[in-house]
């Protein structure tokens, strides 16, 4: 193996001007990797051999439609090979699998190739990030495919393109400037030939943005704001300048209507947290929004609640789902949401129209909600102020944080790894921005609620009536486990505080398998397959939110449960 640095002169585009800088990389290669280019028909019409982005499809289902593992078999599901990544902290990232060559990203901004037939180490690319960069939600999410590149980005707020088979970096482009508070973490969303993504930072008064670069050369090709500025629709939401710094992140990767040609993106809260310091609804923080995905145009959105002041970000990707209900076939969003609803909306060319939200989680901020809008109305009683202490349910890390939730076709429910019976006390406090520095001007406590007899869940929703079908409770963990589905009748998840990685019968919710990992599962699974042989992947690899609420829960009950660190991917099959 042979390692080197390589210094690299880029053109890089930050906000609002353009600037050269210097960056240093490092990379690890072997020999280059025979690779299969990933094409926009590969990635609209996937093989289902392949995992070739986040969820697995652009509609971002989370389901696979291989069905070799089973309800009757997968009782012998065994590991075949693992791997080590080096590094601990919070291993988010889904394996992303290319015709037997996967793609995963770890902690301190780390791609790695492997065979994914034998688990070996093909290269390894290790980002090397400024002195001064921010080391805030020590994560990375994933991989985009495109072409014969990969594409990640970095806690410098960069997107980076490498070859393929090489590791070495093709391209990389200044996304904004670190230095006042945005770092990136997301999967890239592949669309048409252009690489979206989003950046984060609203806990230190950024102004969000999901922007497009050409896959081939780099250069920007249109950026929207989440916050509008003036002149822009939504601008009198915000009063002053609170715009400048109003937050509404992008923490995770889009989902894509090729036929709409409308790309869809959650976003995070405002900035600071507490409501009564920007008074107004404060688009487009909390809400969906819909994107042209070649001009950048916003062409709709629905804000899931306004003012927000609960740190309730809703960052998840709705669901691209054709749901019937009421005698007619809905193309719908579905949308798990951290402030504790299960919405369901229509997608259509320049609208996004409300139709249902119902509690998946106990929930007493939401008085009521509109039938027509979806707008909710608040107790005011459970709203934090300024030097006004509020207590609510579900917690500040919601009913749902990130982990997405998944859906299969076969039995038309959505599963939703959920969290009961936490709740949170907020007070607000005057805080001052400076660039860079903390600005969610709040203090926070998360606690168990009295006579609590469980904290996670694993839910099973039927669309088409929209009522709760099965639930998994899980009485002394949390649950931080995305969720994947499968053509075998299965659900598989991790993120529980013991460790396993688990297959429930999608039908019942029955544990039908279970394996003890390393550390604890808070990544995102995949399936895929090689020579006719299905394979299930994952990472372990415990931190970051699913750490901090494990700290909550064990000061609140005086416990000392601590979860093993360390990343390792896991991949399993059916034992002979």
């Amino acid at each position: 193996m042979v390692e080197g640095w390589v210094r690299r002169i880029v053109a890089g585009v930050s906000v609002g001007s353009a600037m050269l800088l210097m960056v240093w990389t490092c990379f690890a290669q072997q020999a280059a990797v025979d690779y299969t280019p990933v094409t926009d028909e590969r990635l609209r019409s996937p093989n289902p051999d392949d995992w070739l982005m986040y969820r697995g499809t652009y509609d971002s289902w989370g389901y696979s439609p291989l069905d070799q593992i089973t309800t009757d078999n997968v009782s012998r599901l065994v590991p075949v090979w693992s791997l080590s990544t080096g590094v601990i902290s919070g291993h988010q990232s889904p394996p992303i699998v290319n015709d037997g060559v996967m793609f995963v990203t770890t902690p301190e901004d780390q791609v790695l190739a492997v065979d994914a037939r034998s688990g070996d180490l093909l290269w390894r690319h290790r980002r090397q990030l400024p002195d001064d960069a921010l080391r805030a939600h020590w994560t990375n999410r994933g991989v985009g495919l495109y072409g014969d590149r990969v594409y990640f980005t970095t806690h410098d707020a960069f997107v980076v393109a490498l070859d393929a088979g090489t590791g070495e970096v093709e391209w990389e482009a200044s996304v904004a400037d670190y230095r006042t508070g945005y770092y990136m973490t997301m999967a890239p969303l592949i669309a048409n030939g252009k690489v979206l993504v989003g950046a984060s930072g609203g806990e230190r008064g950024i102004r969000g943005f999901v922007a497009a670069y050409d896959a081939n050369s780099g250069e920007e090709v249109w950026r929207s704001h989440t916050v509008p500025g003036p002149g822009e629709p939504g601008n009198e939401t915000w009063p002053g300048d609170t715009w400048r710094t109003g937050g509404a992140s992008i923490w995770i990767t889009g989902s894509f209507d090729p036929e709409l040609n409308l790309t869809y993106w959650g976003t995070g809260n405002p900035g600071p947290w507490i409501g009564d310091q920007r008074p107004g609804d404060n688009l487009y923080t909390n809400s969906v929004v819909a994107f042209d995905a070649d001009t950048g145009e916003l062409k709709a959105y629905h804000q899931y609640h306004h003012n927000g002041s609960w740190d309730w970000d809703e960052v998840s990707a709705p669901l691209l789902i054709d749901v019937s209900r009421g005698g007619r076939t809905i193309k719908s969003l579905v949308h798990p949401a951290r402030n504790g609803y299960l919405w369901l909306l229509e997608r259509e060319a320049d609208a996004i129209n409300f139709v249902d939200a119902n509690p998946y989680v106990d929930q007493n901020v939401f008085a009521s909600i509109d039938p027509v809008t979806g707008r909710p109305e608040y107790n005011q009683e459970r709203k934090p102020g300024t030097n006004k202490p509020a207590t609510f349910c579900p917690s500040l890390w919601g009913g749902k944080d990130w982990p997405p939730a998944a859906y299969s076709p076969q039995t038309g429910y959505l599963y939703i790894p959920a969290n009961e019976n936490l709740c949170s006390t907020i007070v607000g406090r005057e805080v001052e921005y400076r660039p860079g520095a903390g600005y969610t001007g709040a203090t926070s406590q998360v606690f168990v609620a009295d006579g609590a007899d469980h904290l996670g869940e694993l839910q099973a929703w039927d669309l088409s009536t929209g009522e709760q079908v099965w639930t998994h409770e899980f009485p002394e963990s949390q649950n931080w486990g995305p969720i994947l589905t499968t053509g075998g009748g299965l659900v598989f998840a991790g993120g529980t505080h013991d460790r396993y990685f688990r297959a429930f019968d999608a039908r019942t919710g029955d544990v039908l398998w279970e394996q003890r990992t390393n550390s604890g599962v808070i990544g995102v699974p995949s399936s895929f397959a090689i020579d006719g042989v299905q394979y299930i992947a994952v990472q372990s690899g415990w931190g970051v939110d699913a750490q901090g609420m494990q700290r909550a829960v064990n000061q609140h009950l005086d416990r000392n449960i601590q979860v093993p660190q360390g990343g390792v991917i896991w991949v399993f099959a059916l034992q002979p």
